[in-house]
Protein backbone atom coordinates (compact mmCIF):
# COMPACT_ATOMS: atom_id res chain seq x y z
CA UNK A 1 0.00 0.00 0.00
CA UNK A 2 1.17 3.49 -1.04
CA UNK A 3 1.99 5.87 2.19
CA UNK A 4 -0.13 8.80 1.84
CA UNK A 5 1.68 12.18 2.20
CA UNK A 6 0.84 13.51 5.55
CA UNK A 7 -0.50 16.65 4.08
CA UNK A 8 -3.02 15.20 1.37
CA UNK A 9 -6.54 15.65 0.05
CA UNK A 10 -8.06 14.70 3.11
CA UNK A 11 -6.84 16.00 5.37
CA UNK A 12 -8.56 16.09 8.81
CA UNK A 13 -11.90 14.75 7.35
CA UNK A 14 -12.96 11.60 8.66
CA UNK A 15 -15.97 10.79 6.96
CA UNK A 16 -16.75 10.42 3.52
CA UNK A 17 -19.75 13.05 4.35
CA UNK A 18 -17.04 15.89 5.20
CA UNK A 19 -15.50 15.26 2.17
CA UNK A 20 -17.87 15.43 0.02
CA UNK A 21 -18.53 18.90 1.96
CA UNK A 22 -14.76 20.57 1.64
CA UNK A 23 -14.01 19.66 -1.52
CA UNK A 24 -17.48 20.25 -2.88
CA UNK A 25 -18.74 23.27 -1.41
CA UNK A 26 -15.49 24.84 0.96
CA UNK A 27 -12.01 24.28 -0.86
CA UNK A 28 -12.21 26.47 -3.64
CA UNK A 29 -13.78 29.69 -1.97
CA UNK A 30 -12.31 33.08 -1.55
CA UNK A 31 -10.76 34.38 1.34
CA UNK A 32 -11.74 37.44 3.14
CA UNK A 33 -9.35 38.03 5.42
CA UNK A 34 -10.84 40.83 7.91
CA UNK A 35 -8.74 40.89 10.65
CA UNK A 36 -4.90 40.92 10.23
CA UNK A 37 -1.43 42.21 10.96
CA UNK A 38 0.40 42.08 7.66
CA UNK A 39 2.53 45.10 6.43
CA UNK A 40 0.73 47.30 4.29
CA UNK A 41 3.84 48.23 2.32
CA UNK A 42 4.75 45.21 1.73
CA UNK A 43 1.31 44.90 0.03
CA UNK A 44 1.37 47.88 -1.70
CA UNK A 45 5.23 47.26 -2.77
CA UNK A 46 4.68 43.89 -3.61
CA UNK A 47 7.61 43.08 -1.74
CA UNK A 48 9.67 40.12 -2.42
CA UNK A 49 11.33 38.19 0.67
CA UNK A 50 14.97 36.93 0.52
CA UNK A 51 14.29 33.70 2.35
CA UNK A 52 12.13 31.65 3.84
CA UNK A 53 12.97 32.71 7.54
CA UNK A 54 12.59 36.21 6.43
CA UNK A 55 8.87 35.08 5.78
CA UNK A 56 8.19 32.34 8.07
CA UNK A 57 10.38 33.50 11.40
CA UNK A 58 10.61 37.21 11.85
CA UNK A 59 7.82 38.14 13.93
CA UNK A 60 6.17 34.92 14.77
CA UNK A 61 5.99 34.41 17.96
CA UNK A 62 4.16 31.03 18.18
CA UNK A 63 7.62 29.64 16.63
CA UNK A 64 9.47 31.58 19.14
CA UNK A 65 7.99 30.40 22.44
CA UNK A 66 8.41 26.70 21.15
CA UNK A 67 11.64 27.28 20.17
CA UNK A 68 12.55 28.70 23.60
CA UNK A 69 10.54 25.56 25.17
CA UNK A 70 12.79 23.82 23.14
CA UNK A 71 16.22 25.34 25.23
CA UNK A 72 16.97 27.45 21.90
CA UNK A 73 19.08 30.60 22.64
CA UNK A 74 17.45 33.79 21.63
CA UNK A 75 20.06 34.39 19.08
CA UNK A 76 18.32 31.95 17.07
CA UNK A 77 14.90 33.07 17.19
CA UNK A 78 15.39 37.03 18.10
CA UNK A 79 18.77 37.41 18.08
CA UNK A 80 21.86 38.15 15.52
CA UNK A 81 22.42 34.58 14.19
CA UNK A 82 21.83 33.90 10.35
CA UNK A 83 18.02 33.54 9.07
CA UNK A 84 19.82 30.25 7.74
CA UNK A 85 20.83 29.35 11.20
CA UNK A 86 17.69 30.31 12.49
CA UNK A 87 15.58 28.22 10.40
CA UNK A 88 17.77 24.64 10.97
CA UNK A 89 16.85 25.48 14.52
CA UNK A 90 13.07 25.96 13.39
CA UNK A 91 13.94 22.64 11.78
CA UNK A 92 15.45 20.91 14.60
CA UNK A 93 11.83 21.53 16.69
CA UNK A 94 9.17 20.94 14.21
CA UNK A 95 9.29 17.42 15.51
CA UNK A 96 9.27 18.11 18.82
CA UNK A 97 5.98 20.13 17.83
CA UNK A 98 3.18 17.41 17.48
CA UNK A 99 0.17 17.91 18.70
CA UNK A 100 0.79 21.57 18.95
CA UNK A 101 -0.95 23.31 15.88
CA UNK A 102 2.39 24.24 14.30
CA UNK A 103 3.37 21.15 13.43
CA UNK A 104 0.22 21.00 11.27
CA UNK A 105 0.52 24.73 10.24
CA UNK A 106 4.09 24.22 8.94
CA UNK A 107 3.16 21.27 7.02
CA UNK A 108 0.08 22.80 5.19
CA UNK A 109 2.36 26.19 4.46
CA UNK A 110 5.34 23.79 2.69
CA UNK A 111 3.22 22.26 0.53
CA UNK A 112 0.34 25.00 -0.18
CA UNK A 113 3.08 27.56 -0.84
CA UNK A 114 6.02 25.52 -1.72
CA UNK A 115 5.35 21.96 -3.01
CA UNK A 116 6.89 20.16 -0.45
CA UNK A 117 5.71 17.21 1.49
CA UNK A 118 8.72 16.17 3.24
CA UNK A 119 8.37 16.77 6.79
CA UNK A 120 10.69 19.20 8.06
CA UNK A 121 13.50 18.21 10.39
CA UNK A 122 17.15 19.05 11.37
CA UNK A 123 18.13 16.48 8.65
CA UNK A 124 16.01 18.42 5.82
CA UNK A 125 16.26 22.06 6.81
CA UNK A 126 19.31 23.15 4.73
CA UNK A 127 17.51 21.45 1.69
CA UNK A 128 13.89 22.93 2.62
CA UNK A 129 15.41 26.08 3.55
CA UNK A 130 17.37 26.70 0.06
CA UNK A 131 14.50 25.33 -1.72
CA UNK A 132 12.06 27.62 -0.29
CA UNK A 133 14.25 30.87 -0.35
CA UNK A 134 14.42 30.55 -4.29
CA UNK A 135 11.15 29.75 -4.74
CA UNK A 136 10.49 33.00 -2.62
CA UNK A 137 12.96 34.76 -5.74
CA UNK A 138 9.79 33.82 -8.27
CA UNK A 139 7.28 36.61 -9.01
CA UNK A 140 4.60 33.53 -8.09
CA UNK A 141 6.07 34.37 -4.28
CA UNK A 142 6.28 37.99 -4.17
CA UNK A 143 3.70 39.39 -1.51
CA UNK A 144 0.50 39.79 -3.73
CA UNK A 145 2.02 36.26 -5.57
CA UNK A 146 1.50 34.61 -2.17
CA UNK A 147 -1.73 36.19 -1.43
CA UNK A 148 -3.56 35.28 -5.27
CA UNK A 149 -2.24 31.61 -4.27
CA UNK A 150 -4.52 31.17 -1.77
CA UNK A 151 -7.22 33.39 -3.60
CA UNK A 152 -7.09 35.94 -1.02
CA UNK A 153 -10.09 38.38 -2.09
CA UNK A 154 -10.09 40.84 0.93
CA UNK A 155 -7.18 42.13 3.58
CA UNK A 156 -8.25 44.19 6.10
CA UNK A 157 -5.14 44.80 8.04
CA UNK A 158 -4.85 46.58 11.46
CA UNK A 159 -3.98 50.55 11.56
CA UNK A 160 -3.26 52.77 14.69
CA UNK A 161 -5.35 56.49 13.99
CA UNK A 162 -2.73 58.39 13.41
CA UNK A 163 -1.18 56.11 10.35
CA UNK A 164 -1.32 57.81 7.07
CA UNK A 165 -2.60 54.96 5.16
CA UNK A 166 -0.39 55.90 2.42
CA UNK A 167 0.05 52.32 1.21
CA UNK A 168 -3.60 51.29 1.31
CA UNK A 169 -3.59 54.51 -0.96
CA UNK A 170 -0.82 53.01 -3.69
CA UNK A 171 -2.45 49.67 -3.45
CA UNK A 172 -5.82 50.85 -5.18
CA UNK A 173 -4.38 49.89 -9.04
CA UNK A 174 -3.81 46.37 -7.38
CA UNK A 175 -6.58 44.13 -9.22
CA UNK A 176 -5.92 41.17 -7.52
CA UNK A 177 -6.71 41.77 -3.65
CA UNK A 178 -8.54 44.48 -2.27
CA UNK A 179 -6.46 46.04 0.56
CA UNK A 180 -7.88 47.85 3.72
CA UNK A 181 -7.39 49.87 6.59
CA UNK A 182 -9.46 48.53 10.09
CA UNK A 183 -9.58 51.48 12.96
CA UNK A 184 -7.08 50.11 16.10
CA UNK A 185 -7.64 52.99 18.77
CA UNK A 186 -5.94 51.22 21.69
CA UNK A 187 -3.13 53.99 21.97
CA UNK A 188 -5.59 56.03 22.37
CA UNK A 189 -6.94 55.10 26.03
CA UNK A 190 -3.87 53.13 26.99
CA UNK A 191 -3.29 56.06 29.71
CA UNK A 192 -1.80 53.51 32.07
CA UNK A 193 1.41 55.33 31.43
CA UNK A 194 0.79 59.01 31.46
CA UNK A 195 3.98 59.36 29.87
CA UNK A 196 3.95 57.40 26.86
CA UNK A 197 -0.38 58.54 26.53
CA UNK A 198 0.82 62.19 26.36
CA UNK A 199 3.56 61.32 23.70
CA UNK A 200 0.62 59.56 21.57
CA UNK A 201 -2.18 62.19 22.29
CA UNK A 202 1.05 65.43 20.97
CA UNK A 203 1.78 63.01 18.08
CA UNK A 204 -2.62 62.45 17.32
CA UNK A 205 -2.24 66.20 17.29
CA UNK A 206 0.15 66.70 14.80
CA UNK A 207 -1.89 64.79 12.41
CA UNK A 208 -5.32 66.01 13.27
CA UNK A 209 -4.28 69.79 14.08
CA UNK A 210 -6.05 69.70 16.52
CA UNK A 211 -5.03 70.89 20.35
CA UNK A 212 -5.97 68.26 22.69
CA UNK A 213 -6.11 70.18 25.93
CA UNK A 214 -9.65 68.72 26.77
CA UNK A 215 -11.58 65.41 26.36
CA UNK A 216 -13.90 67.22 23.92
CA UNK A 217 -10.57 67.74 21.92
CA UNK A 218 -9.73 64.81 22.45
CA UNK A 219 -13.32 62.85 21.00
CA UNK A 220 -12.98 65.98 17.90
CA UNK A 221 -9.32 64.53 16.90
CA UNK A 222 -10.40 60.83 17.14
CA UNK A 223 -13.45 61.67 15.09
CA UNK A 224 -11.00 63.44 12.23
CA UNK A 225 -9.34 60.45 12.07
CA UNK A 226 -12.72 58.26 11.70
CA UNK A 227 -13.35 60.48 8.83
CA UNK A 228 -9.95 60.09 7.38
CA UNK A 229 -10.21 56.50 7.57
CA UNK A 230 -13.75 56.07 6.26
CA UNK A 231 -12.64 58.17 3.12
CA UNK A 232 -9.97 55.41 2.65
CA UNK A 233 -11.85 52.84 2.81
CA UNK A 234 -11.96 51.27 6.19
CA UNK A 235 -15.54 50.04 7.42
CA UNK A 236 -14.10 47.97 10.62
CA UNK A 237 -12.95 49.01 14.08
CA UNK A 238 -10.87 46.84 16.23
CA UNK A 239 -10.02 46.53 19.79
CA UNK A 240 -7.29 44.95 22.21
CA UNK A 241 -8.53 44.76 25.87
CA UNK A 242 -8.79 42.57 28.67
CA UNK A 243 -12.79 42.97 29.45
CA UNK A 244 -14.93 45.89 28.39
CA UNK A 245 -15.20 47.86 31.02
CA UNK A 246 -18.66 50.11 31.46
CA UNK A 247 -19.01 52.68 33.37
CA UNK A 248 -21.74 55.33 33.37
CA UNK A 249 -20.73 58.60 32.31
CA UNK A 250 -22.48 60.71 35.42
CA UNK A 251 -21.09 58.82 38.16
CA UNK A 252 -17.83 59.74 36.89
CA UNK A 253 -15.81 63.37 36.44
CA UNK A 254 -13.95 62.56 32.87
CA UNK A 255 -12.93 66.24 32.24
CA UNK A 256 -11.00 65.78 35.56
CA UNK A 257 -9.86 62.21 35.08
CA UNK A 258 -8.14 63.48 31.28
CA UNK A 259 -6.87 66.78 32.34
CA UNK A 260 -5.45 65.09 35.50
CA UNK A 261 -3.57 62.57 32.93
CA UNK A 262 -2.56 65.02 30.60
CA UNK A 263 -0.83 66.72 33.26
CA UNK A 264 1.27 64.06 33.74
CA UNK A 265 -0.65 62.41 36.75
CA UNK A 266 -0.96 58.68 37.31
CA UNK A 267 -4.49 57.32 37.31
CA UNK A 268 -5.56 54.84 39.38
CA UNK A 269 -6.84 51.75 37.77
CA UNK A 270 -10.78 52.60 38.61
CA UNK A 271 -10.12 55.73 36.38
CA UNK A 272 -8.17 54.23 33.72
CA UNK A 273 -11.50 52.03 33.38
CA UNK A 274 -13.12 55.17 33.61
CA UNK A 275 -11.86 56.64 30.52
CA UNK A 276 -11.24 53.69 28.64
CA UNK A 277 -15.01 53.10 28.88
CA UNK A 278 -15.91 56.71 27.97
CA UNK A 279 -13.94 56.74 25.18
CA UNK A 280 -15.11 53.27 23.76
CA UNK A 281 -18.67 54.49 23.85
CA UNK A 282 -17.87 57.57 22.10
CA UNK A 283 -15.71 55.76 19.37
CA UNK A 284 -18.88 52.80 19.24
CA UNK A 285 -21.13 55.52 18.51
CA UNK A 286 -19.15 56.76 15.68
CA UNK A 287 -18.37 53.63 13.94
CA UNK A 288 -22.49 53.20 14.10
CA UNK A 289 -22.70 56.67 12.47
CA UNK A 290 -20.87 55.37 9.68
CA UNK A 291 -22.03 51.96 9.24
CA UNK A 292 -18.74 50.19 10.21
CA UNK A 293 -18.55 46.92 11.92
CA UNK A 294 -16.44 47.38 15.44
CA UNK A 295 -14.65 43.74 16.97
CA UNK A 296 -13.36 43.60 20.51
CA UNK A 297 -10.47 41.00 21.36
CA UNK A 298 -11.18 40.55 24.92
CA UNK A 299 -9.01 38.17 27.53
CA UNK A 300 -5.50 38.31 26.71
CA UNK A 301 -2.72 38.62 29.65
CA UNK A 302 -0.03 40.44 27.96
CA UNK A 303 3.81 41.01 28.90
CA UNK A 304 4.33 38.61 31.78
CA UNK A 305 7.80 38.48 31.41
CA UNK A 306 9.11 41.85 32.55
CA UNK A 307 12.91 41.15 31.96
CA UNK A 308 11.80 39.62 28.48
CA UNK A 309 9.80 42.48 27.87
CA UNK A 310 12.82 45.12 28.46
CA UNK A 311 14.64 42.90 26.24
CA UNK A 312 12.56 42.50 23.47
CA UNK A 313 9.60 44.94 23.69
CA UNK A 314 6.14 43.32 23.46
CA UNK A 315 4.55 41.00 20.93
CA UNK A 316 7.12 38.76 21.17
CA UNK A 317 5.86 35.80 22.98
CA UNK A 318 5.52 36.38 26.54
CA UNK A 319 1.25 36.77 26.51
CA UNK A 320 -1.00 34.17 27.75
CA UNK A 321 -4.65 33.68 28.52
CA UNK A 322 -6.44 35.90 31.23
CA UNK A 323 -9.20 35.09 33.70
CA UNK A 324 -10.98 38.22 33.48
CA UNK A 325 -14.41 39.13 34.85
CA UNK A 326 -16.11 39.54 31.28
CA UNK A 327 -20.14 39.15 31.57
CA UNK A 328 -21.46 41.87 33.69
CA UNK A 329 -19.70 45.00 32.19
CA UNK A 330 -19.93 43.22 28.41
CA UNK A 331 -23.60 42.95 28.92
CA UNK A 332 -23.81 46.93 30.07
CA UNK A 333 -21.28 47.95 27.59
CA UNK A 334 -23.52 46.75 24.92
CA UNK A 335 -27.10 47.38 26.52
CA UNK A 336 -25.89 51.37 26.59
CA UNK A 337 -25.51 51.45 22.72
CA UNK A 338 -28.57 49.15 22.34
CA UNK A 339 -30.67 51.94 24.69
CA UNK A 340 -29.93 54.46 21.98
CA UNK A 341 -30.62 52.30 19.19
CA UNK A 342 -26.46 53.16 18.22
CA UNK A 343 -25.09 49.32 18.37
CA UNK A 344 -23.78 48.34 15.50
CA UNK A 345 -22.05 44.89 13.78
CA UNK A 346 -20.76 43.61 16.39
CA UNK A 347 -17.49 40.70 17.04
CA UNK A 348 -16.84 39.56 20.02
CA UNK A 349 -13.51 37.38 20.22
CA UNK A 350 -12.86 35.02 23.27
CA UNK A 351 -9.15 34.01 24.43
CA UNK A 352 -10.19 32.11 27.81
CA UNK A 353 -12.16 28.86 26.41
CA UNK A 354 -14.05 29.15 30.03
CA UNK A 355 -16.13 31.84 28.30
CA UNK A 356 -16.91 30.17 25.35
CA UNK A 357 -20.78 29.61 26.30
CA UNK A 358 -21.02 33.14 28.14
CA UNK A 359 -19.65 34.97 24.59
CA UNK A 360 -21.71 32.53 22.99
CA UNK A 361 -25.34 33.45 25.28
CA UNK A 362 -24.41 37.12 25.24
CA UNK A 363 -24.47 37.51 21.57
CA UNK A 364 -28.01 36.69 21.69
CA UNK A 365 -29.26 39.29 23.52
CA UNK A 366 -28.22 41.93 21.12
CA UNK A 367 -29.51 40.19 17.88
CA UNK A 368 -32.80 42.28 17.36
CA UNK A 369 -33.77 41.38 14.07
CA UNK A 370 -32.76 44.04 12.05
CA UNK A 371 -29.45 42.38 10.48
CA UNK A 372 -28.51 38.78 9.74
CA UNK A 373 -25.85 37.53 12.57
CA UNK A 374 -25.33 41.15 13.90
CA UNK A 375 -23.37 40.67 16.99
CA UNK A 376 -20.84 37.67 16.36
CA UNK A 377 -19.12 35.14 18.65
CA UNK A 378 -15.83 35.49 16.47
CA UNK A 379 -13.64 32.63 15.59
CA UNK A 380 -11.45 30.54 17.64
CA UNK A 381 -8.53 33.43 18.27
CA UNK A 382 -4.98 33.58 19.03
CA UNK A 383 -4.21 30.49 21.72
CA UNK A 384 -7.64 28.85 20.38
CA UNK A 385 -7.36 29.22 16.52
CA UNK A 386 -6.43 25.76 16.68
CA UNK A 387 -8.08 22.45 16.06
CA UNK A 388 -9.99 21.94 19.58
CA UNK A 389 -10.25 25.90 20.23
CA UNK A 390 -12.31 26.11 16.66
CA UNK A 391 -14.16 22.81 17.32
CA UNK A 392 -15.14 24.46 21.17
CA UNK A 393 -15.85 27.75 19.89
CA UNK A 394 -17.89 26.77 16.55
CA UNK A 395 -19.79 23.67 19.12
CA UNK A 396 -20.70 26.45 21.64
CA UNK A 397 -21.74 28.89 19.01
CA UNK A 398 -23.83 25.86 17.43
CA UNK A 399 -25.12 24.79 21.08
CA UNK A 400 -26.69 28.58 22.32
CA UNK A 401 -26.83 30.23 18.72
CA UNK A 402 -26.77 29.87 15.59
CA UNK A 403 -23.63 28.44 13.28
CA UNK A 404 -25.70 29.28 10.29
CA UNK A 405 -25.03 32.75 10.46
CA UNK A 406 -21.17 32.88 11.59
CA UNK A 407 -18.70 35.25 9.58
CA UNK A 408 -16.31 32.31 9.55
CA UNK A 409 -12.40 32.53 10.22
CA UNK A 410 -9.73 34.74 9.83
CA UNK A 411 -5.43 34.36 10.45
CA UNK A 412 -4.91 37.45 12.94
CA UNK A 413 -1.38 36.61 11.72
CA UNK A 414 1.96 39.03 10.76
CA UNK A 415 2.79 36.32 8.29
CA UNK A 416 2.28 36.13 4.55
CA UNK A 417 2.26 32.22 4.89
CA UNK A 418 -0.98 32.52 7.19
CA UNK A 419 -3.55 32.10 4.68
CA UNK A 420 -3.63 28.05 4.78
CA UNK A 421 -5.25 28.40 8.28
CA UNK A 422 -8.13 29.42 6.55
CA UNK A 423 -8.03 25.70 4.77
CA UNK A 424 -7.73 24.48 8.00
CA UNK A 425 -10.53 25.96 10.02
CA UNK A 426 -12.77 24.94 6.60
CA UNK A 427 -11.76 21.13 6.91
CA UNK A 428 -12.64 21.60 10.49
CA UNK A 429 -16.31 22.87 9.66
CA UNK A 430 -16.67 20.01 7.33
CA UNK A 431 -15.61 17.07 9.54
CA UNK A 432 -17.94 18.47 12.40
CA UNK A 433 -20.85 18.61 10.30
CA UNK A 434 -19.50 15.13 8.54
CA UNK A 435 -19.11 13.76 12.00
CA UNK A 436 -22.68 15.11 12.68
CA UNK A 437 -24.49 13.03 9.96
CA UNK A 438 -22.71 9.93 10.38
CA UNK A 439 -24.35 9.70 13.73
CA UNK A 440 -27.32 10.38 12.02
CA UNK A 441 -27.52 14.23 14.39
CA UNK A 442 -27.99 15.69 10.88
CA UNK A 443 -29.80 15.00 7.99
CA UNK A 444 -27.65 13.45 5.15
CA UNK A 445 -28.52 16.51 2.81
CA UNK A 446 -25.75 17.57 1.16
CA UNK A 447 -27.07 20.43 -1.06
CA UNK A 448 -28.29 22.49 2.44
CA UNK A 449 -25.78 21.63 4.80
CA UNK A 450 -23.04 22.19 1.81
CA UNK A 451 -24.84 25.55 2.03
CA UNK A 452 -24.44 26.28 4.96
CA UNK A 453 -20.83 25.29 4.86
CA UNK A 454 -20.16 28.00 1.85
CA UNK A 455 -22.22 30.35 3.60
CA UNK A 456 -19.80 30.29 7.06
CA UNK A 457 -16.68 30.04 5.04
CA UNK A 458 -17.23 32.74 2.86
CA UNK A 459 -20.88 34.11 1.96
CA UNK A 460 -21.94 35.27 5.40
CA UNK A 461 -18.65 37.55 5.40
CA UNK A 462 -18.96 38.61 2.50
CA UNK A 463 -22.60 39.96 3.12
CA UNK A 464 -22.28 41.27 6.20
CA UNK A 465 -18.21 43.48 5.82
CA UNK A 466 -19.80 46.67 4.06
CA UNK A 467 -16.61 46.75 1.92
Amino acid sequence: MVQKDFIHDDFLLQSEFAKKLYHNYAKDLPIIDYHNHLSPQKIADNYQFQNISEVWLHGDHYKWRAMRTMGISEEFITGSASDKAKFQKWGQTVPFTMRNPLYHWTHLELKRYFGINELLDQNNATEIYNNCSEQLSKSSHSTRGLLKQMKVEVVCTTDDPIDSLIFHDKNKANEDVKLLPAFRPDKAYAANNSDTYNQYLDALEEVTNIQIRSFADLKNALENRITYFHEHGCRLADHGLDYLPYYKEEDMNIDQIFNNVRKGEHLNNLENDQLKSTLLVFLSKQYHKKGWVQQFHLGALRNNNTRMLDLLGPDTGFDSIGDFPQATSLSNFLNHLDSSNELGKTIIYNLNPADNEVMAAMIGNFNDGSIKGKVQFGSGWWFLDQKDGMEKQLNSLSNIGLLSCFVGMLTDSRSFLSFPRHEYFRRVLCNLFGNDVAKGELPADEKWLGKIVSDVCYNNAKAYFPF
